[in-house]
């Protein structure tokens, strides 16, 4: 998994509030077990009209987005069916930060397993963000995870709370497989002594 220490670019504004998992990746792309090859399809009925043609109304096919790795988002991003593919989806399509004044419970810790960062800050200050991102290539957001801070484009700094074990583990790249080879050598040494104490096994 990627480290995630700093981020600066311009964000993607979208404040619908309750952006559920099945607007973030409707339910007719869910038969792949690959977290690849997704992004194509994020947000899809909000991203193509029925003959699969760009909206070009929808923020993220706006030139000055096209290429946004923060989401500034309204109330409880993320509700709705717990499935993975939502921060699949997010993450292929270059997606790293997405900032809300709240997130469903499952999505925010499904973030941190695909090496994105969820920020949660009091509403006065996503709109300030909100404000920064209407203002495309114009305005550019600055993200520190190790300070825990995000600054706005004309410099404001906000601080932000993340649970330590999540913040150690995106500073590192580690997701669920990492973790594991972490302790490679303890398992090794176990399994050694399982060896040698039940031959038979």
């Amino acid at each position: 998994m990627e480290k995630f220490t700093t981020l600066t670019g311009v964000a993607a504004p979208m404040p619908l509030v309750n952006i559920d998992t099945d607007m973030i990746i409707p339910k007719q792309f869910l038969k792949t077990i690959q977290r690849t090859g997704l992004g194509k399809n994020l947000f899809d009925e909000m991203r193509y009209d029925d003959q699969g043609r760009e909206i070009p109304d929808f923020v993220l096919n706006q030139p000055a987005y096209r290429k946004s790795e923060i989401l500034v988002a309204g109330d409880n991003f993320g509700c709705g069916s717990s499935r993975e593919h939502a921060p699949w989806a997010l993450a292929d399509f270059g997606i790293r930060t997405i900032i809300s004044t709240s997130f469903a419970d499952i999505f925010y810790n499904n973030c941190f397993k695909n090496g994105m960062l969820p920020i949660v800050l009091p509403q006065e200050q996503v709109d300030i963000l909100m404000d920064d991102a209407r203002k495309g290539e114009n305005a550019r957001i600055s993200i520190d995870l190790e300070s825990q801070t995000v600054t706005s484009a004309d410099g404001q700094v906000f601080s932000f709370e993340i649970d330590p074990f999540k913040k150690h583990c995106l500073l590192n790249g580690l997701d669920d497989i990492g973790l594991t080879l972490e302790k490679v050598a303890s398992i090794d040494a176990f399994e050694a002594q399982a060896t040698q104490a039940r031959p038979w096994v």
